[in-house]
């Protein structure tokens, strides 16, 4: 396929991706900016904590489904290096997004839409990882920083190619940078707990 076509796909994944879904519910549904209370953040863990479960919930669909349906796309013209890749696009766009003046989320909504469409049994382990790391720290930074280190690994043991495993990496390694402010108040012991 040619570079040109490959070069449309990941910036209209990069647009798709920049759409701020949960500031879009947060200021629609309850009239929040929420990038002015919480952790500031514009994701979808910041619109549950301040709007509650339902806009959270369609906060972290949309994220979810603008990862997945390009990440989607990608794998069908170049199988699932050209998935990750296209979906990379929109995990950039999510977390640096042309609308917010390149401001953004943390990636992980939108990086599990990227997995669930590349590489299903991958996205399963990386949720079951999530699950239990939140259910015994009531951490959700360190479940989402746990479930996407899980994701390379997984993939290298279910046999993926090398190219796979280091995109993968990749989209590990930019969630975890995002989630900076978070290991610092982990280390502090002042991070946030959820409330279940």
């Amino acid at each position: 396929m040619a570079w040109s076509i490959w070069l449309a796909l990941a910036a209209a994944s990069y647009l798709i991706g920049s759409i701020p879904f949960a500031f879009l519910v947060g200021k629609l549904w309850t009239g929040i900016d929420i990038r002015k209370g919480g952790s500031g953040n514009v994701g979808a863990t910041n619109l549950f904590r301040l709007a509650g479960w339902g806009p959270g919930l369609l906060g972290f669909l949309l994220d979810f489904a603008k990862g997945f349906g390009p990440a989607l796309a990608g794998l069908h013209l170049g199988g699932p290096v050209g998935g990750l890749l296209i979906g990379l696009a929109a995990v950039a766009g999510h977390n640096w997004s042309v609308y917010l003046r390149g401001r953004g989320g943390k990636g992980a909504a939108t990086s599990l839409g990227v997995l669930v469409a590349v590489a299903p049994v991958g996205a399963l382990v990386a949720v079951a990882l999530f699950v239990l790391v939140v259910l015994a720290t009531r951490y959700v930074s360190l479940g989402s920083m746990t479930a996407a280190a899980s994701a390379p690994v997984t993939l290298w043991l279910l046999g993926a190619g090398r190219a796979e495993v280091l995109i993968a990496a990749l989209l590990t390694v930019i969630l975890v940078l995002r989630h900076r402010s978070n290991i610092a108040r982990l280390l502090a012991g002042t991070e946030n707990r959820a409330n279940y």
